[in-house]
């Protein structure tokens, strides 16, 4: 027979897959019963969730296995927070672990999902609600830690992209008690002082419990009540916060959140080089009509 036009091989359908696949379900909350936990020599373990319909392969790797408060134990319901992953060998998909903890009305995974549905009726996700960054910030504030990781590399990329641009910092503590009420605090402290064109709000990765107060309903209401356009850059780029869903704009890290803030000025110096015998013919058209 003569191929369709269309054909196309198992490696070309598997990538679509994943293309399709892998972004849709970033940072998703499974629940399911622990069974056949198996712990390889490399230090990684695997299992299988499952209940009554499906099973689903997961894998938790060794350098987020220290991350874990818990033992993963069989016959124990749990709720998983991790990716899609596509194994294209095997034509095969898995849940790559994040975090995990035992499931019932008090865990933090009940918790993020209440909160969220209750703050997702009010409309503080709606993309409607977004607003675009500003193409040229003068001042970029910054709610974080003053001592963290995350200011260092937000300084470093936003002052090498645009060398004597202003940035003001907010310190608030990023994680433990009384955290979220600082950073909601900082958060609106600067949105009053009106200086600033765009806000970065976030922290380095961390554990869920360490991530945590960017899930608390004070920061979430101070990220969707500010009249700046805030970035939102907590953790990794696995990890998705109700605060992350609020903000103007997600950034992956702290580093991008800066790449995304800040223009480069050398190329925003050069274009405006290549427009001006455009800008000069159009102010020479406005002079003559005039």
């Amino acid at each position: 027979m003569t191929p369709p036009p269309d054909l196309i091989t198992v490696s070309e359908l598997t990538r679509r897959l994943a293309e399709l696949v892998e972004p849709a379900f970033d940072g998703v909350w499974v629940a399911g019963e622990v069974s056949g936990v198996r712990r390889a020599a490399s230090g990684h373990t695997y299992f299988t969730l499952k209940d009554a319909e499906a099973t689903l392969s997961c894998a938790l790797f060794r350098y987020q296995a220290r991350y874990q408060r818990y033992e993963l134990k069989e016959g124990e319901t749990i709720a998983v927070k991790g990716r899609i992953s596509i194994y294209p060998p095997r034509g095969s998909y898995q849940l790559l672990t994040d975090y995990f903890e035992p499931l019932g009305a008090g865990s933090l995974a009940a918790a993020f999902e209440r909160l969220k549905r209750k703050l997702e009726a009010e409309g503080l996700f709606d993309p409607a609600r977004k607003r675009p960054l500003p193409l040229l910030p003068r001042c970029l504030g910054v709610v974080t830690s003053p001592t963290g990781a995350a200011i260092r590399d937000i300084v470093r990329v936003a002052t090498a992209r645009f060398p004597g641009i202003r940035i003001l910092l907010a310190p608030a503590r990023v994680q433990g008690e009384g955290a979220a009420a600082e950073i909601a605090a900082a958060l609106a402290a600067l949105d009053r002082r009106g200086e600033c064109d765009v806000i970065i709000v976030g922290r380095g990765g961390g554990s869920l419990e360490e991530l945590w107060p960017f899930n608390e309903e004070a920061v979430v209401r101070a990220v969707a009540a500010c009249t700046t356009p805030v970035v939102s850059a907590v953790g990794h780029e696995t990890d998705v916060t109700l605060c992350d869903l609020a903000a103007d704009v997600r950034a992956a890290t702290p580093s991008n959140a800066a790449e995304l803030a800040v223009p480069v000025k050398a190329e925003l110096l050069a274009t405006l080089e290549a427009r001006r015998p455009s800008y000069e013919e159009l102010f020479g058209a406005l002079e003559s009509a005039g």
